[in-house]
C-alpha cells in the first residue's frame, strides 16, 4: 500500500521540466486577457491584466499554465502576481487553485496563498501557503497541510519536498491516519521510492494490535516494520517491552529487542529483564538472554530468577517460564541455584531441576558428586539439595504454600556454637509446609539418616552429636533455622560425646557445604559472562546523514 503522498515526487518532476540551472530562462508568455491596463503611480512597470465577461487571464511559462481574474506582470523583472480564483495546471495530471499566486520566472519561483489545494488523480493536498523552487528542487508550506490519497491522511504543520533525495520532511505535529495505523510524530522524513519513513521526536505508531513509542525510529509504511530508538517502547500482546532498540514487524507477529530491554507482564504481574529478547505472538513466547532476569511477585515480595536463557511461553491465563542454564535464584528468604527452573503460575508451581547427566557420569559420580550438581536451596540458614525441588505457592494469595524435594534430599545447616559443626539430615523424599511465607515443618521419608549436635538449654554446653538413621522423621523451624527433630518411626542410633566421634564420622556421605554459591545480592546473580556486550545487528542500524533542509524565506 505504497502511500501516494509521493505526490511530490511526480508534481514536482512535472513542474521542473526544462528547467536546468543551465538553461537560459525563457520570458513568461500572456496566452490571454480580457483587457489590460497601467498605473505607474501604484504598480511601476507592471502591465495589469484583467479578465473581461468572456475571458480570463491566461499566462504561460515553461510548460505551467495560470489562470486568474487578474494578473500583475512585470516583463523586466520576467515576475507577475495573480489574484482571483486562481487555476494552476500542468499537463492534464496537475491542477491547482488558490486565491493568489505569485511567480518569479528567472528563479523559477512560485508562491500560493489563500485557499490552496493541488490535486492529482492520486492524491489532493490543502494547505492556506505553498512554494515551488523549480531550481533547488524544493517545495514546502509552513502553514498547516493535509494530504489525502487513496489509503492515508497525512497532516503536519509544516511540509517539505526534495527531489534529489525523492524525500520528504514533515514538521510539527505529524499524524498519519491509515485504515491499519496511525502515526504522531513531531517529524517524519518520508523516503518516496522506498516507501518508508524516518521518526524524529517524541514519535508514536498505533496499529490494531500494537502500539510503539520512540523518539527516534525507522518505518516501514507498507510492510509495516521498523526499528525505534531513544526511550522505545513497544505495546503487544498484553505486554509493554522496552529497549534500548526495538525492531517490530506486524505481518509476523514478531518483535524483537536488544540492550537494557524488559518484558513487563501486565496479566500476570512479572518483568523480564535482559540484553536481547525475542516475542512471537502466534507461539504466545518470548526469550530473553544475556543477563537476563525474570521477576515475579510472591507474597508481596520479588523473586528475582537469572539464567543463561529465559522462555516464556502459553495465553496469559496459563503463563510458563522456562530458565536455562545456570539458574540463579534470589528472594528475601530465599535463594537458589539449579541448572534449569520451570515456572507455572496459573498453578503456583516453580520446580528447579538438575543438569542432565551422560551415562558416563551415572556411572562415576559419588554421592557427593550428585549432590554437587542437584539444585539447592537456601532457607535463611538451611541448605537443601535434591534431585528435583519444587515450591508451590497459593494462585490466590501468592505466598508460598509447600516445599516438594525428590531423590537424593540433604539438609545441611551450620551449627553456629561450634567452629566446624553442621546439622545434616538425608533421605529419599521431603515435604514441606510455609506458615505466613515462612518455612513451618518438614517431614523427610526413606532411609534417613541424622547428624545433629545436641546442646544443653541451660548453659548451651555441648552434650553429644546424636548420629541416628531411621525411616521418617519431622522437624520444626524456628526464625529460619531447625527448633525441634521429631522421629516418626522408632530411630536406631546413638548420642556421641564430641572425642569419642571422630570427624570424619561428623558428615554424612554425600556432604557438601555450597554456601560459596549463594547469591546474596542482585549483583551475585551475574558471572563473567553476564558482562559481555555483543548484540545483533539491530543496534548498529543507521539514520540517514543529517542534512540543511530547512527551506530559505
Amino acid at each position: 500500500m505504497k502511500l501516494s503522498f509521493c505526490f511530490c515526487a511526480v508534481l514536482i518532476a512535472q513542474f521542473f521540466l526544462g528547467t536546468l540551472v543551465a538553461q537560459e530562462s525563457k520570458i513568461i508568455q500572456i496566452r490571454q486577457a480580457g483587457g489590460s491596463t497601467q498605473d505607474q503611480e501604484r504598480y511601476p512597470d507592471a502591465n495589469i491584466l484583467f479578465k473581461s465577461a468572456n475571458k480570463r487571464v491566461l499566462l504561460f511559462h515553461e510548460g505551467a499554465l495560470i489562470e486568474s481574474d487578474q494578473a500583475y506582470f512585470y516583463k523586466k523583472k520576467n515576475y507577475f502576481k495573480a489574484v482571483g480564483d486562481i487555476i494552476f495546471t500542468q499537463g492534464d495530471s496537475l491542477r491547482m487553485t488558490c486565491k493568489t499566486i505569485e511567480y518569479d520566472g528567472e528563479t523559477k519561483t512560485a508562491y500560493a496563498q489563500g485557499d490552496v489545494y493541488l490535486e492529482r488523480p492520486d492524491m489532493t493536498l490543502r494547505t492556506e501557503e505553498l512554494n515551488l523552487d523549480r531550481i533547488n528542487e524544493k517545495a514546502f508550506y509552513t502553514t498547516p497541510g493535509v494530504i489525502v490519497d487513496s489509503t492515508s491522511t497525512l497532516k503536519s504543520n509544516q511540509g517539505q519536498y526534495f527531489m534529489k533525495q525523492k524525500k520528504y520532511r514533515f514538521i510539527s505535529n505529524v499524524t498519519i491516519n491509515n485504515p491499519d495505523y496511525i502515526v504522531n510524530s513531531e517529524r517524519l522524513d518520508y523516503f518516496t521510492e522506498s516507501n518508508q519513513a524516518y521518526l524524529y521526536g517524541n514519535s508514536k505508531i498505533e496499529g490494531e494490535t500494537y502500539t510503539v513509542l520512540c523518539e527516534r525510529g525507522f518505518y516501514d509504511m507498507e510492510r509495516e516494520k521498523g526499528i525505534f530508538k531513544q526511550n522505545a517502547t513497544l505495546f503487544y500482546d498484553n505486554k509493554i517491552i522496552k529497549g534500548d532498540s526495538l525492531y517490530f514487524e506486524s505481518n509476523r507477529n514478531y518483535a524483537a529487542a536488544t540492550k537494557n530491554i524488559s518484558i513487563i507482564d501486565t496479566i500476570n504481574n512479572s518483568i523480564i529483564t535482559g540484553h536481547y529478547g525475542e516475542i512471537f505472538k502466534e507461539k504466545d513466547s518470548a526469550i530473553i538472554t544475556r543477563r537476563a532476569v525474570a521477576i515475579n511477585i510472591i507474597d508481596q515480595d520479588s523473586l528475582f530468577i537469572h539464567a543463561d536463557t529465559l522462555v516464556a511461553t502459553g495465553p496469559e491465563e496459563k503463563r510458563i517460564l522456562r530458565a536455562y542454564y545456570d539458574v540463579r535464584i534470589l528472594k528475601s528468604d530465599l535463594r537458589g541455584r539449579s541448572d534449569s527452573l520451570f515456572l507455572d503460575e496459573s498453578i503456583g508451581l516453580t520446580k528447579l531441576l538438575k543438569k542432565p547427566l551422560t551415562k558416563q557420569q551415572e556411572q562415576v559420580f559419588t554421592e557427593q558428586d550428585h549432590n554437587k550438581n542437584n539444585p539447592v536451596l537456601w532457607f535463611d540458614k538451611s541448605q537443601m539439595t535434591g534431585d528435583e525441588i519444587q515450591l508451590l505457592s497459593n494462585t490466590k494469595t501468592r505466598k508460598l504454600d509447600s516445599l516438594k524435594i525428590d531423590g537424593k534430599v540433604f539438609i545441611v545447616e551450620k551449627d553456629t556454637l561450634s567452629d566446624n559443626g553442621y546439622q545434616q539430615i538425608k533421605g529419599g523424599v521431603l515435604r514441606g509446609a510455609f506458615k505466613e511465607s515462612k518455612l513451618d515443618n518438614i517431614v523427610i521419608k526413606k532411609n534417613t539418616e541424622m547428624v545433629y549436635y545436641l546442646y544443653n538449654d541451660e548453659d548451651l554446653q555441648l552434650i553429644g552429636i546424636d548420629k541416628t538413621t531411621c525411616s521418617a522423621l519431622k522437624m520444626g523451624f524456628l526464625d529460619g533455622q531447625i527448633d525441634d527433630i521429631t522421629f516418626l518411626v522408632t530411630p536406631n542410633g546413638n548420642v556421641y560425646p564430641e572425642e569419642e566421634l571422630p570427624k570424619n564420622e561428623r558428615t554424612l556421605k554425600g556432604f557438601i557445604w555450597r554456601v560459596g554459591q549463594r547469591p546474596e545480592t542482585i549483583e551475585d546473580l551475574f558471572d563473567e559472562n553476564d558482562k559481555e556486550e555483543q548484540f545483533p545487528e539491530i543496534l548498529k542500524f543507521q539514520y540517514p546523514a543529517e542534512e540543511n533542509l530547512v527551506p530559505e524565506n
